[in-house]
C-alpha cells in the first residue's frame, strides 16, 4: 500500500496466542563489510542506517542514538508520534552505532553505557528482530515501546489508553465522557496468555512478538502495559522489566529476540513466537549475553498427581538470574520446559495462579532434567479442607467475585463496575458473585457475611481462612463475629510497594489469614444469622481506592 492508496477498511485490532515454555533463541556467521545488495541490504543515509529485507520492509536506525525513526511497509511509514521515534525506554541518548552483513542477516548494533541493544533484518522477511541486554541499574531501560503514528490503527480497543481532560488518578489514569475509564496499565492479559499484541486493518497487520521474557521478573502470571492509543497515535510495548505490583527483584540480562513483524493483515506467523522461534541464523554474530540452543537444557515432568482436574496447573521455574514457564497438559499434568539456562531452579507448580507445590531442580547445558511423577500433598491445596462455607475458589485468583473480571482492564471507579458494598448471605447461591472481588478501607470495609449454624457446629471453635492475592498499603483483613469477638490485627504479610488494584493487577504474593474464633462467639439460636464483618486494617494509604486495600482469593469457615 503506498501513501497516496486510500486507507484499507479498519477492523478490530486483536491479540492471539497463548504462551509456551521459554525458549532459546540463537544466532550465526562472523560479521563482515556489506555485500553490493540488490534489494536485500543497508545503506547510510548521513543520520541513519537503512535496512531494506528485500521483501516489503525499509526501516531505518538512528546512528547517534539508536532510535528506530523509520518503518515503512510496502510504501507507507508507520513509525512515529507526535514527533517521537520507537526506542528503548524513551531514548537512549547520544550511542555508538554500528552496522554489519553476513549473508543474509544485517546486525545493527547499539551501545550506551553498560546497555547494548540490537536490531536485526533477515532477507526476505517482513521483521525487525531485537535483543536488548542491561547489565545493572546504571542505564535506565525498562522496555522498547514501538511508536505508531495516528489513524492508521482502529482506536477501539476496551484497554485503548485514551487521553481525556478528566484524569481520574496519578497522571495515568483516565476516565472518558461515559464513565468508562483507560489507562495503558490495562492489559487484560497475563504474560501466560500472549505471543504477540498488536493491530490490524485486515490488510496489514503491526505485531510485537513477546520474548520468552527470561530475564523479566514476575512469574507467568503477570500483568504489564502491552499497547496504547491516543489522540497523537499508538504505542506497542515489549516490557523488560515493569515496577507496578513486582513481587521479584529485576533481573539482569538479554532478553529476546522480540520481533516487530509486519503482515498484511494476519497474524504473525507462529515460527516467530517464544519456545518456537529459532534463529541459528544468529548464534556467531557476536551479541552480547547470548546463549545458544547448545549451551540451554530443559526440564520434563512424567506427570502431577493429586490435581484438582476442574483448574488448569501451570509449572514455573525461577532463581536470581531467569525464569520459565509451562502449562502442564490436561490429562497427566505431564510438562516440559526448554531453552532454560544452566542452574539450579525453585520448581513451583501451580493450581490456577496458587503456588501448591515446590522442590529444586537443576538444569545442564544440552540436557534434559526429567522428573518422577510430582503428588501434590492433600494438605498443600486449601480448597482440599473440609468447610462449612466458603466464598470463592482457591485457586490463587479473585476470579469469580463481584467486578473481578473488569478490573483487569479498568479502575474501579469506572461506570461498568457493580457497587463495591453490599453484604453476603451464605446459602444464597450468589455468595462469590455478590463478594467484592477488593476490599479498601475507606470504600467497603466492615463488609458482612451471614451464616447459620447448626448447634453442633456452634458448641465448637473453628478456624476462618481468608486467601488474598495481593495488597495495598499494607492492607489486610481485621474480623468481628456477631459483635462481641474481634481478632487482633493481623501482621501484614510481603506485597509490592506500589499501585495494583487501580492499575490493572491483582496479583502479588498469595497469603492465608487464619482467626481460631472461639466457641462462645457463635450463636446458640440456630435460626439466627451469625455476622462475620470484614474490615481492612491498616495505617497507610490515602482515600477512597487508594486508601489501604486487599484482593480476595476465597474465604471459608472451617468444619
Amino acid at each position: 500500500m503506498s501513501g497516496s492508496e486510500p486507507h484499507p477498511v479498519r477492523r478490530r485490532a486483536f491479540v492471539l496466542g497463548t504462551a509456551a515454555a521459554a525458549g532459546s533463541a540463537a544466532l550465526a556467521g562472523p560479521l563482515a563489510a556489506p555485500a553490493s545488495a540488490a534489494a536485500f541490504g543497508w545503506s547510510d543515509d548521513g543520520s541513519n542506517y537503512v535496512v531494506d529485507t528485500g521483501a516489503s520492509l525499509v526501516f531505518k536506525v538512528s546512528k547517534t542514538n539508536g532510535d528506530l525513526t523509520s518503518l515503512v511497509y510496502k510504501g507507507t511509514e508507520y513509525q512515529g508520534y507526535d514527533g517521537k521515534n520507537s526506542h528503548i525506554e524513551s531514548g537512549l541518548g547520544t550511542s555508538t552505532v554500528t552496522i554489519a552483513q553476513s549473508g543474509s542477516t544485517i546486525l545493527i548494533s547499539v551501545t550506551y553505557g553498560t546497555l547494548k541493544h540490537y536490531y536485526a533484518a533477515r532477507s526476505g522477511e517482513n521483521n525487525v528482530y531485537l535483543w536488548t541486554n542491561k547489565a545493572d541499574t546504571s542505564v535506565s531501560a525498562t522496555r522498547y515501546i514501538v511508536r505508531v503514528k495516528k489513524g492508521l490503527f482502529l482506536n477501539d480497543e476496551p484497554d485503548s489508553y485514551t487521553y481525556t481532560s478528566s484524569t481520574i488518578e496519578a497522571s495515568d489514569v483516565f476516565a472518558k465522557s461515559d464513565g468508562q475509564t483507560r489507562s495503558k496499565h490495562y492489559s487484560k492479559l497475563r504474560v501466560i496468555d500472549y505471543n504477540y499484541i498488536g493491530w490490524s486493518t485486515g490488510s496489514v497487520g503491526l505485531w510485537i512478538v513477546r520474548s520468552n521474557h527470561e530475564k523479566a521478573s514476575g512469574g507467568p502470571f503477570y500483568r504489564s502495559l502491552l499497547r496504547h492509543q491516543s489522540a497523537d497515535g499508538g504505542g506497542l510495548y515489549e516490557i523488560l522489566y515493569y515496577g507496578e505490583n513486582q513481587t521479584e527483584a529485576q533481573r539482569f540480562g538479554l532478553q529476546g529476540p522480540y520481533v516487530i513483524a509486519l503482515t498484511d493483515g494476519g497474524a504473525p506467523s507462529s515460527s516467530l513466537f517464544p519456545g518456537t522461534l529459532t534463529t541459528s541464523w544468529a548464534d556467531s554474530l557476536g551479541i552480547s549475553g547470548y546463549v545458544a540452543a547448545s549451551g540451554r537444557g530443559r526440564v520434563a515432568g512424567v506427570g502431577i498427581s493429586g490435581r484438582d482436574t476442574a483448574y488448569p496447573y501451570a509449572v514455573g521455574l525461577a532463581n536470581s538470574a531467569a525464569q520459565y514457564w509451562g502449562s502442564a497438559r490436561a490429562s497427566d499434568g505431564y510438562f516440559s520446559v526448554a531453552g532454560i539456562l544452566p542452574g539450579t531452579y525453585t520448581l513451583t507448580v501451580y493450581k490456577g495462579e496458587l503456588a501448591v507445590y515446590s522442590t529444586q531442580v537443576t538444569v545442564s547445558a544440552g540436557g534434559t532434567t526429567t522428573l518422577n511423577t510430582i503428588a501434590i500433598p492433600s494438605s498443600n491445596d486449601p480448597g482440599n479442607a473440609s468447610a462449612i462455607w466458603r466464598i470463592g475458589d482457591w485457586n490463587g485468583t479473585p476470579g469469580g467475585f463481584k467486578n473481578a473480571d473488569l478490573m483487569t482492564y479498568a479502575h474501579p471507579s469506572d461506570v461498568r463496575a457493580a457497587s463495591w458494598t453490599g453484604n453476603v448471605v451464605i446459602g444464597s447461591g450468589t455468595e462469590t458473585s455478590a463478594f467484592p472481588c477488593y476490599l479498601w478501607k475507606d470504600v467497603n470495609s466492615g463488609i458482612i457475611v451471614y451464616f447459620r449454624l447448626t448447634a453442633a457446629q456452634a458448641a465448637a471453635a473453628h478456624t476462618l481462612r481468608i486467601g488474598v492475592t495481593t495488597a495495598y498499603a499494607n492492607g489486610r483483613p481485621q474480623i468481628v463475629v456477631n459483635d462481641t469477638w474481634t481478632s487482633a490485627v493481623p501482621s501484614p504479610p510481603t506485597q509490592p510497594s506500589t499501585r495494583s488494584l487501580t492499575v490493572g493487577s491483582y496479583r502479588g504474593n498469595n497469603y492465608t489469614f487464619t482467626y481460631s474464633v472461639p466457641a462462645s462467639a457463635w450463636l446458640t439460636d440456630t435460626s439466627a444469622y451469625n455476622q462475620l464483618k470484614i474490615y481492612v486494617a491498616s495505617g497507610s494509604g490515602t482515600t477512597s481506592f487508594l486508601s489501604a486495600g486487599t484482593s480476595i482469593d476465597a474465604i471459608d469457615l472451617l468444619a
